[in-house]
Parts: structure tokens; C-alpha cells; sequence
């Protein structure tokens, strides 16, 4: 497996890491457990060191990071552990819109984040959302105690705007911004992605396969499980599922052509787009890991990526996100 360097910072990691949320949340019901650390323990034998979990994903000891902790305890020290701070969870009925970045609970989430982890240190500690009732210099102030303190090596923001970006940085060094982006989602490219090249931060797509559109295995939204967030994903409704079934025929058809799936042109496509990028798919399935892991020897020439672009110029057809969300998670 290839290596990058995220950043200015000098966070070398593999060039793919993995996602872990869909492993106990969003995607219909909880995976099994085993399956789980089998798909994380896997990785590590292809030489994945990235592993991405969150506070948010699943609660108590059933959440991603007890996961994650369970499956690296044996190479803890060959991966790079990132989570997540940044909610309320104190109340089911607002868990993923209620948001909390006070200092104080920075601490806390740290502390329960290493016990689930099984580790005394974070490698990569990201606010999952800006909080706008929380100036975002007291939470680079919070974290960077916890750097100083050897809890955390690095600092990361999770779908923040260009200028809570610098205003962090400017408080404590921002290593990492994770952000979605993808041959379906595209915002980043005007001002976010040139921000992070500037500053010499690295960058790290999260749902890089559309949320799983850009696979072998797409259906209507209204054919997924109860729990699965594409049963309301606008890119899986009527119309503009459609034209996304379409636009992801040709980029098949691209694909095969260099004998790759269209999960790795989409992966390849992104590794493409800057060195200091490593996108975070997620699975539940190890057969799935290889042909993702199989990405990083894909090279695309310059019309192939010309290509890409003229099939979706603008990404995907519908918003990424229903007015609920967008409204509750909007970038700042």
C-alpha cells in the first residue's frame, strides 16, 4: 500500500484509509461485530494504517470506537486512530443535530474516547461540527491542551468554511480537515480544497463512493431498510436517482475500459485531485476492502479525469443532505 503525508504537519498515512461508521450506523441495521474487527484486522493486513471512527457513531459500548478499539489492540501502534467530538448525545431524540463543542466537554469526550479505544493517545482528534455557540478558538484552545498533555497528536475540523478554518489554525495547527467529497459531491473544490493547500493542511474525503452510489450495488431509496439514511438521500428519489443511475453507467463504462470497477475510478479519480488527500471508504465487507485497496495502482490520465468531469460536471443530481440536517450541520 502506498503512503501520503497529510499535510504540513508530517502525518504519513496509508493512501486509502477506512471508514468505520457504517459498520454500526446509517446504513440499515448495525453490522455483526465479528464481521467488524474481521474488516478492520483485514485492512491492517493490506497495509490500510488509517482508521476512521467517531463518538457519534453508535452509543455506549456498542459504538464504533469500542469496535475499532477490540480490532487494533493487537498493532495499535502500526495505525493511525482518528475520532470524532462535537455532539450532545445526552438525548436520543436530538442525537446527530444537537451540537456540543464547550471545552469542557472536549475533555470529556477524550477521556471516554481513549477508554473505548483502549489507547493512552488520539492521533487525530476532529471537531465533527463547528458549534456556533462555541468560538472556535476555545475549542483549538481545548484541543491543543490535550496535544500538549500527549493525548492528542493532532488537530483536525470536520465540514468547516474557509473561515472558521483560519481562525483555528491561527489558535493551534490544524492538521486535517475531513470534508465529503466525490465525483458526486463537489463543493469543496472552489474555496475549501485551496484553503487547506495554502495552509498546508491535509485532506480527508469522507463518504468518497457517493455513499455508496459510485458501486456495483445501487437501488431506489424507498428499497432500503428502515434506518438506512438513503431511504431519504434526495440522489436516491425519483428524478435525480434516474440521471445518477445514468451519469454512473458511462463512468462504468470508463471503467471498465481500464479493466477497474467503478468503485476504483471513483477512488482513483479523488487520489488524483491532490497528493496530500486520502479518502476514508467504508465497508463492512472484506472482499469490498481489496477491490477498494486496489485503487492506489489505478492511474487515470488526464482525459480520463477530463472524462469524469464532463459526465458530472457538477457532481450528483440532489442535495446531499435533507433541510433537517443541512440546516443543523451547515459549514461555517
Amino acid at each position: 500500500m502506498q503512503t501520503r503525508t497529510l499535510g504540513a504537519q508530517g502525518l504519513t498515512v496509508s493512501a486509502l484509509g477506512l471508514g468505520t461508521m457504517g459498520m454500526t450506523m446509517a446504513y440499515g441495521p448495525g453490522g455483526d461485530r465479528a464481521d467488524g474487527i474481521a474488516t478492520i484486522r483485514r485492512a491492517h493486513e493490506l497495509g490500510i494504517t488509517f482508521i476512521d471512527t467517531a463518538e457519534l457513531y453508535g452509543m455506549g459500548e456498542g459504538t464504533s470506537e469500542a469496535l475499532v478499539g477490540e480490532a487494533v489492540e493487537g498493532f495499535r501502534d502500526e495505525v493511525v486512530l482518528a475520532t470524532k467530538f462535537g455532539f450532545d448525545l445526552s438525548d436520543p431524540a436530538t442525537v446527530g443535530a444537537a451540537l456540543n463543542s464547550r471545552p469542557e466537554h472536549i475533555r470529556e469526550v477524550a477521556e471516554e474516547s481513549l477508554r473505548l479505544l483502549r489507547t493512552d493517545h488520539i492521533d487525530v482528534f476532529y471537531q465533527h461540527r463547528v458549534d456556533p455557540a462555541v468560538p472556535i478558538e476555545d475549542v483549538a484552545g481545548a484541543v491543543g491542551e490535550l496535544v500538549a498533555a500527549g493525548k492528542v497528536l493532532y488537530f483536525g475540523l470536520s465540514e468547516a468554511g474557509p473561515e472558521t478554518i483560519r481562525r483555528a489554525h491561527a489558535t493551534h495547527p490544524v492538521s486535517v480537515l475531513q470534508t465529503e467529497y466525490s465525483v458526486f459531491e463537489r463543493e469543496v473544490e472552489d474555496e475549501v480544497l485551496p484553503l487547506v493547500r495554502d495552509l498546508g493542511i491535509g485532506f480527508v474525503p469522507y463518504s468518497p463512493l457517493g455513499r455508496g452510489f459510485l458501486t456495483s450495488a445501487v437501488k431506489p431509496g424507498a428499497e432500503y431498510p428502515e434506518g438506512d439514511m438513503r431511504r431519504f438521500d434526495a440522489r436516491w428519489q425519483g428524478d435525480n436517482y434516474t440521471a445518477n443511475v445514468a451519469a454512473t453507467a458511462r463512468l462504468t463504462e470508463l471503467a471498465a475500459a481500464k479493466g477497474a470497477t467503478v468503485t476504483q475510478l471513483a477512488l482513483a479519480w479523488l487520489l488524483a485531485q491532490d497528493e496530500h488527500l486520502v479518502p476514508i471508504p467504508g465497508t463492512r465487507s472484506t472482499t469490498r476492502l481489496a477491490e477498494n485497496a486496489a485503487a492506489v495502482d489505478l492511474v487515470l490520465t488526464p482525459a480520463d479525469l477530463d472524462l469524469v468531469r464532463e459526465i458530472l460536471p457538477h457532481g450528483a443530481y440532489g442535495d446531499r443532505y435533507p433541510a433537517f440536517l443541512r440546516d443543523a450541520w451547515a459549514s461555517a
